[in-house]
C-alpha cells in the first residue's frame, strides 16, 4: 500500500466517523462542528482525487461561510434537543424504510451508469478537457454540456427552497409583536401625546420659602 492509499483510507475512515456523529452527537453545535470535520475530510480526499477546484470550492463555500452561518445560527437559536427528539423511535420505522428506498434508487442510477457507451465517450471528453486545460475546464464542460438540464433543474429546486424559507420566515405570527409601517406614517402627535392634569404635591417655590420664614419666625 501506498503513501496515497494510505492517506485516502484515513481521510475516509475521518470522514464516516464525523458523518456518524453528525446524526447522533446531541449537542447541535458539537453536530455542527463535526460537519465541518467531515467537509474537510471530504475536500482532502477530492485533493488526492486531483479535483482541486472541488475541493478549494468545498472549503471556501461551506467551511468559510455556509458552515460558520450555521454554527452562529445554532448559538444564538439556543434549541432544545429534548423536544426535538421526543419522537423520534416513533418515526424511526418511516425514515429507515425512506432511507433504504434512497440508497436503492442510488445504487441502482450509480451502477446502471458505468460501462455504457455514452459514459465511455464522457470519459474520453473529460481526459481531452483535462489534458487541455485542467478538471476546472473538464468540471465545465460536463456541467454546461452534457448534465446541462440537471444543473437547470437543481438551480430551479434551490431557488425554490430559497422562496419557501423567506416565506416561511416573514408569515405572520400570532405571538409576535410587529408594528405596521403605514400606522407609524399616518400617527398624530395627538394620538401618541396625552397631558393630565395632576394635583401638586408641593407648594411653589415662593410659597414654600414664605411658609419657611414663618415658621422660624414663631420658633424665634
Amino acid at each position: 500500500m501506498d503513501v496515497k492509499t494510505g492517506f485516502f483510507y484515513l481521510f475516509s475512515v475521518v470522514l464516516l466517523f464525523a458523518a456518524f456523529r453528525v446524526v447522533t452527537a446531541r449537542n447541535p453545535v458539537h453536530a455542527v462542528l463535526y460537519l465541518m470535520l467531515a467537509f474537510s475530510q471530504a475536500s482532502a480526499v477530492w485533493l488526492l482525487l486531483r479535483a482541486e477546484f472541488l475541493a478549494i470550492v468545498l472549503v471556501l463555500v461551506y467551511l468559510g461561510a455556509v458552515m460558520v452561518l450555521f454554527l452562529f445560527v445554532v448559538m444564538m437559536l439556543d434549541l432544545n434537543m429534548d423536544s426535538l427528539r421526543a419522537g423520534f423511535w416513533k418515526h424511526f420505522p418511516l425514515a429507515a424504510l425512506i432511507g433504504v428506498v434512497i440508497a436503492l434508487e442510488m445504487a441502482w442510477v450509480l451502477m446502471g451508469g458505468f460501462g455504457s457507451a455514452g459514459q465511455a465517450a464522457a470519459d474520453a471528453a473529460v481526459q481531452a478537457a483535462i489534458a487541455q486545460g485542467g478538471n476546472t475546464k473538464a468540471l465545465g464542460l460536463l456541467l454546461y454540456s452534457e448534465y446541462v438540464y440537471p444543473v437547470q433543474v437543481a438551480a430551479v429546486i434551490l431557488v425554490v427552497g430559497m422562496i419557501a424559507a423567506i416565506a416561511l420566515t416573514l408569515r405572520r405570527r400570532k405571538d409576535t409583536k410587529t408594528i405596521d409601517v403605514k400606522d407609524q406614517v399616518r400617527v398624530r402627535a395627538s394620538e401618541r401625546l396625552a397631558v393630565v392634569k395632576l394635583a401638586a404635591t408641593q407648594p411653589p417655590a415662593p410659597v414654600a420659602a414664605a411658609q419657611e420664614g414663618t415658621t422660624e419666625e414663631k420658633k424665634a
